[in-house]
């Protein structure tokens, strides 16, 4: 199981957990206080979040020998951050559950794998790009406020690539840490050993507000974050059991919800960090990095809010940097995978396109209407499966 465990799976792990608590971790204290939540609870809302990545990431990577990385649910901690106002807790506890029974049926009855048997590899592998297109586009674009240190980190890579193409992504991330920490943009003092408390809040349910936020919750999760995670397993050709996988994301939920655990869900940006040739040139082994992404999740949340303050302490340009640098390969593939067929050509470009402009509509976000998009287009063209 974890023959050929190496350096640069960690290395690809830590550098998923750090892209995904940087880049959205905001969100999830400003859920938490829109429900007025304690400083104890909010810690125990990143402890729940911790486990259950964490857990969910080993479990079902090693299980399955398939780089299945999980992620809270961003776009629905955005929702929440507005849609908690005023609720108490316990009344937002019951939100959590009515969302994660909704996401454990989707898999149960296998709806949802259903759907998503539709999409082509090609439509597939347009997602996959618009939606890290914008981490490519960062890399250059955080140069205007960190010159010094993107330009070492960029150079960096493209010498790595030359002549320690094994170790590039690793020389990177030192280089960019190094640099931070000699300019004193790091907090190194805000990485402390006091484990998180879990909190029980005891649920309480209502109708209006299960049904005027429990269900958008669902809707957004299974939109804006599972279909694109699931794209990027395809645009990969990772065969996963997706009814199976989406239940144990479900019932993760389920479980930690009392103590914050919201909404989990399949990742898609950092999941493609752990589907690189950066992270093993063997895709059969590239399970290890989500493995080892789930390791640091445990960590992170154990230690509770103290990591996340270390981590958003860290220059949000190197951050940019990393990620858009160790996703340069998966971007280039997913253009490749798109746009080979000369039949599927502009269907997968419409898709890519929507995906990258960003645009959210009805609360959904940009994927699925890149997704919706490319495929009406692929219709229209008469191009039937």
């Amino acid at each position: 199981m974890f023959q050929g465990l190496a350096l640069r799976h960690f290395v690809s792990g830590f550098i998923a957990v750090l892209v995904g608590f940087t880049s959205s971790v905001a969100i999830i204290f400003q859920a938490a206080n829109a429900a007025g939540a304690t400083p104890s609870q909010i810690t125990s809302w990143i402890l729940a979040l911790g486990l259950g990545m964490g857990a969910t990431s080993i479990g079902l990577s090693l299980y399955y020998r398939i780089p299945l990385l999980t992620a809270w649910s961003t776009p629905g901690a955005a929702l929440l951050a507005t849609g908690l106002v005023g609720l108490p807790m316990s009344e937002a506890v019951g939100i959590f559950i009515f969302s994660s029974v909704l996401i454990i049926l989707s898999g149960v009855t296998g709806w949802f794998e259903k759907l998503t048997d539709i999409i082509p590899v090609p439509i597939a592998s347009a997602m996959l790009a618009g939606v890290l297109f914008r981490f490519g586009v960062d890399v250059f674009v955080s140069m205007q406020t960190e010159l010094v240190m993107v330009s070492l980190m960029f150079v960096t890579y493209l010498l790595g690539k030359r002549f320690l193409p094994r170790y590039a992504i690793m020389l990177v991330l030192i280089v960019g840490l190094v640099y931070a920490g000699l300019q004193g943009g790091i907090r190194y003092d805000a990485l402390t050993l006091t484990l998180a408390k879990p909190e029980f809040v005891f649920p309480s349910f209502n109708w209006v507000s299960m049904l005027s936020v429990g269900i958008p919750l669902f809707v957004v999760t299974m939109t804006s974050q599972n279909l694109p995670g699931i794209a990027i397993l395809k645009a990969h050709d990772y065969k996963a059991p997706l009814s199976s996988v989406i239940s144990w994301t479900g019932i993760a939920s389920l479980v930690l919800a009392p103590f914050g655990g919201f909404a989990f869900n399949l990742a898609a940006i950092t999941a493609a960090i752990c589907m690189g040739e950066d992270a093993d040139p063997d895709p059969k082994k590239r399970y290890l990095a989500a493995f080892a992404a789930g390791v640091f999740y445990l960590i992170v949340g154990l230690l509770g809010a103290a990591v996340v303050v270390f981590f958003a302490s860290i220059p949000q340009e190197l951050v940019l940097a990393i990620a858009g640098i160790a996703l340069l390969a998966t971007i280039g593939n997913g253009l490749s995978g798109a746009l080979a067929d000369a039949a599927e050509r502009e269907p997968a470009l419409i898709t890519f396109l929507v995906t990258a402009s960003g645009i959210v509509l009805g609360g959904i976000g940009a994927a699925f209407w890149g997704l919706v998009a490319g495929l009406l287009a692929r219709w229209v063209y008469g191009f039937r499966r």
